[in-house]
């Protein structure tokens, strides 16, 4: 283990704030640079280096850093129900980070699964929250007994994005209590997290950023909690209510509502030196604990690289492990010896990765056709799906090439507003990012670039970014002139406007051209990150083959369907629909994706679905065909993981850590879009199983903790067990099946009391052979046997009297024990 080499202690903190006076201690307090924070020598700090982290180490750039391994995303992750895994993912990551010599990855996400419609799912745990609060604290010790701090957020109930930078979480103290804050609990008392970090939103009408009543009097006072919080990037509104609401760091920097405003609040009495102080302690034992206080710390050589065989080993089993294995009438694990069809546009172009700050540069990325055919060879037929994005995408698999050294990717100039030339970069992936954390000495006012198209033909080519485009390709011009929508922070970097158009071109093409802001406005659209002038924002060219017509893709793959014994049809969303800064409208997979799936099934002797998302979608050919496995976003070894599970190389163990509903709106909790500014989570305490089970939503189509595995179940000696300090529940589960398997008994509580929802009490699992039985014993979790009496202002204890139900997920309950 790699640590501090000199820890201060909480006695030099007091000692090294005192050596600096009120402006001295606040310049401390807000970011250097994006990722990074003010170093003060005369104090022996040295720079505190923050990453973007959730599945992978990003490093110290939001585009164009170093390549970091692509782990699989949190929901698949979670779907192992396995602290162990987690811990491993989280020890994973700290070696990914200790490589770029970074001292806190900015993750778990914690919040949770609330409507099934969040774009930011894929990057939380679950809808539930004693799952979610014990995987994280594995994950954050993971990380911290590596010696690299962990950052729980977004604090608090911050469960969608439409709006998320103005918009309000109305939520009762019960339910905040009960179920949002309760993974942040749960974390921290069982990892102690080194940070955590307040979200964009509003609760109840105050920023989080000034949340006195969650930072200071629940977190940092019922808790305990010694840590620091920050605030999301460009959350900070103001100096001295952020400051007296408990926020210790403004993120990023070197721009920021402190700084002078908060010496002069101080001045003017709105806040004491004290809270400065205390602030300013939190962020020295951050400093201290990850080894950038007094003697800098070491670096351990050697540590694995993102593509090295020792992380394709460990994504592979990590990624394979989670998945779920939703229906399953005998066909699957495949048997590898018959002839394979395998279909679709996701099983050529995988998502392995949702959109937003938690991308990653991976060494490569494995696509289910790619794992498939690394398995089996010659017997993997490969057809193209048809269309699933509605946005196109930048330039990929060498699609454009740069004219100079033939390597795959754009070249572009940067030029300041005096024409000189700033900055030249050679872009793999045909995007750059311009104006935001590039270190620049002066803005860009324009972007030129040259590349090469591939075989001539019929084209799409077109732009991606803010501001006004000139083309000219293969001698005919193309303009247009891109702006945002306004609706939501940070589309220049996240969500981008484009523009197409479809054009015949010959061979060896040149596509080249120029970029320039739309106004003076354009820099600063929609986004308090944007600076006053000059261009801002993600660009791209777009340059792939025209889309083909829907009805020949369809037929062809109901041609290839037929000729194999199986086919394989891989369905699912892109980072368009699992993504920061967008929620979804619809759980309806996207394009003509339903219809294909409908098509192969009934041309095929068997189908088998891999849907490739991390949160539900609806799947009205489900009757149609022979198996489904959920696959998420598996992360760079995607293909290889998809192909291990289908092939039963690993056992798809996973369970649902989401309900899945039947069909759009059949969710307790549904609505992402604030009226009047706020969003009311008038559901309570009864999100996703919770409101199943109560009747408040049709039955689902998957319910939590769902999932088949490779085998069959028996349960017997279901019976309670008194202990001290808590109760557990004790059941024996029995191998029926074939093969060795991973079998998950879950143990859940409906309490007697009315307005209280079935909940999550705990869980256990086992690896066992065919024919043997093993006795679990599972604790039930305290936490969850409590209710928050908002009159009283404190917790009170259910009765205890109700029903234990140990189950196989909610759907499949295999025994019921009356309490109390």
């Amino acid at each position: 283990m790699t640590t501090a080499q000199s820890p201060v202690g909480s006695a030099g903190y007091s000692e090294l704030i005192s050596s600096l006076d009120l402006a001295g201690k606040v310049a401390l307090l807000t970011g250097a640079t994006m990722f990074t924070l003010v170093p003060a020598p005369a104090i022996g700090l040295s720079e505190v280096r923050f990453s973007d982290g959730p599945t992978g180490v990003r490093g110290l750039r939001f585009s164009g850093g170093p390549q970091a391994a692509l782990f699989p995303n949190a929901t698949l992750l979670a779907s192992t129900w396995s602290a162990d895994a987690a811990y491993e993912f989280g020890r994973l990551l700290a070696e990914e980070a200790l490589a770029q010599q970074i001292h806190v990855v900015l993750g778990p996400t914690i919040n949770l699964h609330r409507s099934p419609l969040g774009g930011r799912l894929f990057e939380a745990y679950s809808e539930d929250p004693l799952l979610t609060g014990l995987l994280a604290a594995a994950y954050v010790r993971g990380l911290q007994d590596s010696g690299v701090g962990a950052c729980l957020k977004h604090l608090v109930a911050n469960e969608s994005e439409t709006q998320r930078h103005t918009m309000s979480s109305v939520v009762d103290e019960a339910t905040l209590r009960e179920l949002y804050l309760l993974p942040f609990e749960i974390a921290a008392a069982q990892a102690d997290p080194w940070s955590m970090m307040a979200a964009y939103n509003d609760v109840n009408g105050v920023a989080a950023t000034e949340q006195h009543h969650v930072i200071n009097e629940i977190v940092k006072g019922e808790w305990g909690y010694s840590g620091l919080v920050m605030s999301d990037w460009f959350a900070t509104k103001t100096a001295g209510p952020a400051a007296s609401g408990g926020l210790d760091l403004v993120m990023p920097g070197p721009s920021g509502p402190w700084g002078a405003a908060l010496v002069r609040a101080v001045a003017a009495g709105e806040l004491g030196e004290a809270v400065i102080d205390d602030h300013l302690r939190r962020l020295l034992r951050l400093a201290d604990r990850a080894g950038a206080l007094g003697t800098p710390r070491d670096y351990p050589p050697g540590l694995p690289a993102p593509g090295s065989p020792q992380r394709r080993e460990q994504l592979t089993r990590l990624a394979a492990a989670g998945m779920t294995v939703l229906t399953n009438n005998g066909v699957l694990p495949l048997s590898g010896a018959a002839p394979l069809a395998v279909i679709g546009r996701l099983a050529l172009q995988t998502t392995d990765m949702g959109g937003g700050s938690a991308r990653v540069s991976p060494p490569y990325e494995v696509s289910v056709a790619q794992g498939l055919t690394a398995r089996l060879g010659d017997a993997v037929t490969v057809c193209d799906g048809v269309e699933v994005r509605s946005r196109p995408i930048p330039a990929r698999d060498g699609f454009l090439t740069d004219e100079r050294t033939g390597a795959a990717g754009v070249r572009f100039s940067l030029l300041g507003a005096d024409g000189a030339v700033l900055e030249e970069r050679l872009s793999a992936t045909a995007t750059t990012l311009v104006g935001f954390d590039d270190g620049l000495t002066a803005p860009v006012h324009e972007l030129r670039f040259r590349a090469v198209l591939g075989a001539g033909g019929p084209v799409e080519v077109g732009a991606l970014g803010l501001g006004s485009w000139q083309l000219r390709v293969d001698g005919q011009d193309l303009a247009f002139e891109l702006a945002v929508s306004g609706d939501g922070f940070g589309e220049e970097l996240l969500a981008p406007p484009t523009g197409t158009a479809r054009l015949r071109v010959g061979p060896s093409a040149v596509l080249e051209g120029i970029v320039r802001p739309r106004s003076a406005a354009d820099g600063a659209a929609s986004s308090a990150m944007a600076p006053a002038a000059g261009l801002f924002g993600m660009f791209g060219l777009i340059a792939r083959d025209a889309p083909r017509d829907t009805a020949t893709v369809i037929a062809e793959a109901a041609a290839a369907a037929a000729a194999a014994p199986v086919a394989v049809v891989v369905v699912g969303l892109t980072e368009e629909q699992e993504t920061e800064a967008v929620d979804k409208t619809t759980l309806r997979l996207p394009g003509d994706q339903d219809a294909l799936v409908f098509a192969v099934a009934a041309a095929a002797r068997q189908t088998v679905v891999v849907v490739n998302a991390a949160t539900p979608v609806l799947m009205p050919w489900i009757g149609e065909v022979d198996a489904v496995l959920w696959a998420g976003l598996p992360g760079q070894e995607g293909g290889h993981a998809v192909a291990a599970a289908l092939l039963g190389d690993i056992e798809p163990a996973g369970r649902l850590v989401t309900t899945f509903p039947a069909g759009d709106g059949q969710a307790p909790a549904w609505n992402v879009s604030p009226v009047n500014g706020e969003l009311r989570y008038a559901e309570g305490t009864f999100i996703g199983h919770r409101g199943h089970y109560a009747g408040l939503a049709p039955a689902p189509a998957f319910w939590f903790g769902h999932g088949l595995g490779y085998s069959s179940w028996d349960y017997s000696a279901a019976a309670l067990v008194p202990a001290a300090p808590a109760a557990a529940v004790a059941v024996s589960v029995t191998n029926t099946g074939a093969r060795p398997s991973r079998e998950v008994a879950q143990v859940y509580f409906q309490p007697q009391e009315a307005g209280q929802p079935v909940r999550l009490v705990g869980w256990r699992a086992a690896e066992v052979a065919p024919g043997e039985t093993a006795d679990l014993e599972i604790p039930v979790d305290e936490r969850l046997l409590r209710r928050w009496d908002p009159a009283a202002g404190r917790w009170d204890q259910l009765t205890g009297r109700g029903q234990l139900l140990v189950a196989r997920g909610l759907g499949d309950i295999r025994a019921t024990i009356d309490v109390g």
